[in-house]
């Protein structure tokens, strides 16, 4: 039985006063319905709203961050979650319950990011404008402003009509720059050098794209390259020279972890029970490791590819493995665009000194890696085969979605392995192993960086050294990027693993319930129905697939 839904009945009562005088001081309620509640139906209605108000009104043709402007919206948002709060939906399907549940978290990623994170105010990188690749997740890791220029969108030569788009697009960032240093007022200190990266790297890209665009580009569009280049460089400036300034912390706290992680991304783990897990696996996964390297004492050692006609021959009979290993173990349905997907970030060949962790691994066997680029059937899928539910087609805010991709991700990695992907070739079994240790690694540092226990440098400790083989001392980069997302984003560096653990209990009751019954256990059952669910927290998706709601009464029942 649901009871988290009643609880949203019981705050009726008390939120219609508020509701009374939120419908009196502004006009975002005008087309509300609080009685009469229509069902699902009204949800979705009620998420196109949602999503319309968390677009920020613009300021000199920016999004508006300003202080003030906050403060006249939260307000509305107080208004609108009453409005959502009087939702019943204890009588409805398990699906559409967990809807319900994706844009309550939502809603409180909003109220967090307002009371706590404020990555406007503390996170320098937080307006950085470019993004030259997709994601490989459903949205780009990290806070993110809300007009962002998906540079990887746009084909060359440019037609008239997408020369405009670039330029409107563009247009963003002198106002925003500016904005920025009204905004910045934090004093997170490792937030804020780290975050100058971010926006170096703007500058390089807008001079990337000044390159590509060559003698096509129209006047307007090289005057607004040329703005957003001086202004991104006075943003630098700026950050450098109050950066002396800065000393405070840049973690969150155990208590407000907790609470994002609960009540945002729907991860039903403490602070110190993340601690407690990402210690065990990363203990399981060096004694793995130990244990599959004794195992393969006598077989030859694995070489790296040292020429790119090496690496593109093992990353060619790489995709050939994985497609062929999950068609014929029947493993899940496999679609027409996925191995196309997968062929798309096969890679290339790095030379030996400037290879990082995961091009080290690759060179050995891509196919642990494109294992892990499970991402890129999904967001495949969810270009071509939209969830049936508006709620769940695009994106979920704040990187909500980061326990099930994430997790899902890592999580395959080993079950594959576990079903039989490297019988043929025991000796690429290490490096999944090596591959979960990282991940558990980087994690456990960035717990301990979000309680201020450790700094940014000293978190990327335990990742530099707990990482087997030496293999993440190689190149320094990697480390920072990492390091830095997962400050920025609370939970993102310890999704990989956490996500992992929930998916495997998922399927650990899944694989019970059917036993239970006598029913044969079909892998591909449980993977294609896990697709189905689409991209949402795996608490939700184990409700759905199981009818087992205690993960989401557990951390419901507080609000």
């Amino acid at each position: 039985m649901n009871l988290s839904c009643p609880l949203a009945r019981k705050r009726f009562v008390r939120l219609q006063h508020l509701m009374l005088f939120c419908v009196l001081v502004t006009g975002f309620l005008l087309t509300a319905r609080v009685d009469g509640w229509d069902g699902h139906a009204d949800l979705l209605k009620f998420h196109q709203d949602w999503r319309a108000f968390e677009q920020p009104p613009l300021k000199e043709g920016a999004p508006d961050y300003t202080a003030s402007t906050f403060a006249k919206r939260y307000k509305a948002y107080q208004a609108l979650r009453a409005r959502f709060d009087a939702i019943d939906c204890q009588d409805w399907d398990v699906s559409e319950q967990v809807d319900w549940h994706i844009v309550r978290a939502e809603m409180n990623g909003f109220d967090f990011n307002h009371r706590v994170l404020k990555p406007w105010v503390r996170d320098p990188a937080f307006y950085q404008s470019i993004w030259m690749n997709r994601s490989d997740v459903p949205a780009h890791e990290g806070p993110t402003h809300h007009a962002v220029t998906e540079f990887w969108t746009y084909e060359f030569p440019l037609s008239d009509s997408e020369q405009q788009r670039l330029i409107d697009d563009l247009k963003v960032i002198p106002p925003l720059m500016r904005q920025a240093q009204q905004n910045l007022t934090g004093n997170a200190r490792e937030l804020w050098i780290a975050g100058i990266r971010n926006i170096r790297n703007q500058k390089a890209n807008l001079n990337a794209i000044r390159r590509r665009v060559g003698n096509q580009a129209s006047q307007a569009l090289l005057a607004v390259l040329e703005e957003s280049i001086l202004e991104t460089n006075a943003l630098i400036v700026w950050l450098e020279s109050e950066a002396k300034k800065k000393d405070g912390p840049s973690g969150i706290g155990k208590d407000n972890y907790t609470w994002y992680q609960q009540h945002v991304h729907l991860v039903p783990l403490t602070w110190e029970e993340e601690v407690q897990l990402l210690k065990r696996e990363l203990d399981r996964a060096w004694a793995s490791l130990k244990l599959e390297e004794h195992r393969n004492r006598e077989l030859p050692p694995m070489v790296a590819a040292s020429t790119p006609a090496e690496y593109d021959t093992k990353a060619e009979l790489a995709v050939q493995r994985f497609m062929k290993f999950l068609k014929e173990e029947e493993i899940l349905t496999v679609t027409s665009y996925m191995e196309p997907a997968l062929r798309e970030h096969m890679g290339e060949f790095v030379p030996e000194e400037k290879r990082n962790f995961f091009y080290i691994g690759s060179h050995y066997d891509p196919l642990p890696l494109f294992t892990h680029f499970y991402h890129w059937f999904e967001l495949a899928r969810m270009d071509r085969e939209p969830n049936l539910s508006p709620i769940r087609q695009k994106a979920l805010l704040y990187n909500i979605f980061d326990s099930r991709n994430e997790g899902t991700a890592t999580g395959v990695e080993e079950m594959f392995m576990h079903a039989g992907l490297y019988d043929d070739n025991p000796r690429t079994r290490e490096l999944v192993w090596i591959m979960l240790a990282q991940r558990a690694a980087r994690g456990l540092g960035s717990l301990y960086a979000h309680a201020n226990e450790m700094t940014m440098e000293e978190a990327g400790g335990i990742h530099l050294e707990w990482t087997p083989r030496g293999w993440m001392k190689t190149e320094k980069e990697l480390l920072i990027f990492e390091q830095h997302l997962y400050l920025r984003q609370p939970g993102y560096g310890t999704s990989y693993v956490t996500g992992k653990y929930l998916l495997e209990r998922t399927l650990a009751d899944y694989a019970k319930q059917r036993e239970d019954r006598n029913e044969t256990f079909e892998l591909k059952d449980f993977f294609d129905q896990l697709n189905r669910i689409d991209s949402i927290p795996i608490s939700l998706g184990r409700w759905e697939m199981t009818g087992l709601d205690d993960e989401i009464l557990s951390i419901t029942s507080d609000e």
